[in-house]
């Protein structure tokens, strides 16, 4: 279900406790076609609203994957990751991982470093939390590395599946000769979404995004047999968000 209106008006009316997963990326109060610019401390106190909806929307099992930027004024960057995380904890979510989403390509700045780089907070709403690790392992480096001594003398050291993927995540961004691209300024990559949906949920369970831009979350949810729900305010991207829709279905 796409939801075409505010995000806040979508989580008001989710039933409680019926997400698997959330997947979004929020606005960064920069001044994008999508989103007006205000204080730092309104669009927290926005963000904060946002938290409190999908907090209550998520079951005990259930996690959120929040990807952040940084806000920027006056030349100043301010990191909304570390602005975000306190809103979610004084609600009870449990941090698991800052992770560090890298990628060769950018913005190039003139008056500081280049950005390569955004975080992902990954927060549960309980020890109990679904985790899949087998479902997001990645190649080891040494697939074949053997136990030299000892009573496993022989045996394969490293797990036959691959080694856990970490907390930093090399994938490349959504830019404009990416196989990807929509009309959509800030996409997600789709592998990035992927890996999130995988680790934290099953087939049937419900993922969902209030920000859904492009639609990429629900893309992906769909085509790994997900349900998912999701809102996007903007008309411009009702439209790509349907086409993607049907080529998942």
């Amino acid at each position: 279900m796409m939801y075409r209106g505010d995000c806040l008006e979508y989580l008001a009316n989710i039933e409680r406790g019926t997400v698997q997963t959330f997947v979004t990326s929020p606005p960064y109060n920069i001044g994008k076609e999508y989103e007006g610019r205000t204080s730092l401390d309104a669009y927290l106190g926005w963000l904060g609203s946002v938290a409190d909806g999908m907090v209550e929307a998520l079951n005990d099992t259930g996690s959120i994957f929040l990807n952040v930027g940084n806000h920027v004024r006056n030349g100043e960057v301010f990191p909304l990751d570390i602005l975000s995380y306190p809103i979610f904890k004084d609600l009870g979510m449990q941090l698991r991982n800052r992770i560090v989403w890298t990628f060769g390509h950018g913005l190039h700045a003139t008056k500081r470093l280049s950005g390569r780089h955004e975080a992902v907070l990954w927060l549960t709403k309980s020890d109990g939390y679904k985790f899949n690790l087998d479902n997001i392992r990645v190649p080891s480096k040494y697939p074949n590395k053997r136990h030299f001594k000892g009573p496993k003398k022989g045996q394969l050291s490293g797990n036959p599946l691959g080694k856990n993927p970490g907390d930093v995540w090399d994938i490349s961004n959504v830019k404009h000769n990416h196989p990807e691209k929509t009309a959509h300024p800030c996409q997600f990559p789709e592998a990035l979404v992927e890996r999130a949906i995988l680790a934290t949920s099953a087939p049937g369970d419900v993922v969902a995004d209030p920000f859904m831009g492009s639609g990429t979350t629900a893309a992906v949810a769909a085509r790994l047999g997900r349900k998912w729900s999701g809102a996007e305010a903007f008309p411009d991207y009702w439209p790509i968000i349907d086409s993607r829709l049907e080529a998942a279905a």
